[in-house]
């Protein structure tokens, strides 16, 4: 196999591998020895999901998370640099995108050192496929302001950008303050403006479900502790 920097997928939640994950990617995590990983145990998971036999002892793993200093993520490519090829693997979905695994890639990039992106699901993609929105123009934006005021008038600008520029607005929370989130969204947005709520993508109790504000209002679903996309557009 090539040296290159592969950016593996992994699952966004207990689904089989096998239901989301081509083949292909397991043959190339066999060929594999160093793992740049957001979390070692949580990647030493997938892989043994992946391939139980898998010698997961014999494995080299480098953290790479919002504690990671930046001088320690530019030693990690030194066995690319030496002609082995290394894995990226994020805590669910696809490394790089709404991740830390961006700046590895990066500096791979800098560096003139191959870079192969490996088929996977992404959370991002799949909601704005499911949502009926503008799938030509889309934006996301991760997590919102916590401080009121400010998620407010955030809200309010994501709105009328979608309005604006007939641009789907995309952005997440933190699992527990889904209902808070949900609340505000109904009442800030105008009624006629469109939610998308996507949840759960891919599992067995996914949810993905589009009304305008008007007809969530008094109707908001239970999204305690369940990882969500919300998406917004114009009406």
């Amino acid at each position: 196999m090539s040296p290159a920097l592969y950016l593996i997928p992994v699952t966004l939640g207990d689904t089989p591998h096998d239901r989301v994950l081509p083949a292909y990617n397991k043959e190339v995590i066999l060929q594999i020895k160093h793992f740049i990983v957001e979390e070692v145990r949580t990647a030493r998971r997938f892989l043994k999901k992946v391939e139980p036999s898998i010698d997961i002892d014999s494995l080299t793993f480098y953290p790479l998370n919002k504690h990671t200093q930046a001088t320690d993520i530019a030693g990690y490519l030194k066995p690319l640099m030496a002609g082995e090829p290394m894995g990226v693997i994020s805590e669910a979905g696809c490394p790089a995108v709404a991740d830390p695994g961006a700046d590895v890639v990066a500096i791979a990039q800098r560096r003139g050192l191959r870079v192969v992106p490996l088929v996977g699901p992404s959370s991002i993609l799949l909601s704005v496929m499911a949502s009926g929105f503008n799938g030509q123009s889309f934006a996301f934006h991760g997590y919102l302001p916590i401080e009121q005021a400010e998620r407010t008038k955030r809200i309010k600008m994501l709105e009328q950008r979608s309005y604006a520029e007939n641009q789907t607005q995309l952005f997440i929370e933190t699992p527990y303050r889904n209902r808070r989130l949900l609340e505000e969204l109904v009442q800030t947005c105008r009624p006629q403006t469109r939610l998308c709520i996507a949840c759960n993508v891919t599992c067995d109790d996914e949810y993905i479900c589009t009304k305008s504000m008007k007809e969530w209002k008094g109707h908001l679903p239970d999204l305690e502790k369940r990882p969500c996309i919300f998406l917004i557009y114009k009406g």
